[in-house]
Parts: C-alpha cells; structure tokens; sequence
C-alpha cells in the first residue's frame, strides 16, 4: 500500500506573486537506529532525511531533516506563486524511497 501524504493549499487559485501556503503531513514510523529489537540486535535507523517541493519542476522550497525529527512529520512553509502547475511534495528516505504527494495550483 504507497503512503499518500496529506496535503493542503490555502490557495488552489492564485494570483502571480501571491503567497501561498502549503501544510502537509506524512505517515512515516521513524527509527533512530539506536534502539534495540527483542534479540538485542540494532534496530537499523529509517528517517526521512530530506523534502523537497517543486512548482512545475521548479524548486521552490527545500529542507534537510535530522534524526531528532518526530514520526509522521508535519511541515509548514509559503512560496510564491509564479505559474500554474502541479505542486510536487516529496520526502526521501535513509534508503533513498521516496514518498511523494501532489496538488495542482492555478495562477492568473
């Protein structure tokens, strides 16, 4: 079953230059790699380490996660709104899977 992110825009219509923001929350069970499995084995570690979205292909908003980051991360940011387009959230894992949800906006 792929994980489907929740996504939301305060703004599916846009004017160009307008702020728009963006809140999304991702199912994800973090493992530090620090913990133990009943064998007493290490557990190994699984973050999201990186997320990324585009406008269009256009980066537009980037940043690096690091192992301090909760389960079923929750981001918030703006960017400007320039042309409409699919908006592309993407979050990448410790062993390079990728989650990946999409919104489409509409500028004039």
């Amino acid at each position: 079953m792929a994980i489907k992110p929740r996504i939301k825009l305060d703004k599916k219509e846009a004017k160009k230059g307008d702020l728009v923001e963006v809140k999304a929350l991702v199912a994800h069970i973090m493992e530090s790699g620090q913990r133990k499995d009943a064998k007493g084995e290490t557990i190994p570690r699984k973050i999201l380490n990186k997320f990324t979205c585009t406008v269009n292909g256009k980066e537009v908003f980037a940043a690096d996660f690091e192992p301090a980051v909760a389960a079923n991360p929750y981001i918030q940011f703006k960017f400007k709104a320039e042309e409409s387009g699919a908006v592309v959230l993407t979050w990448t894992d410790d062993d390079g899977s990728t989650i990946v949800g999409e919104e489409a906006i509409t500028v004039t």
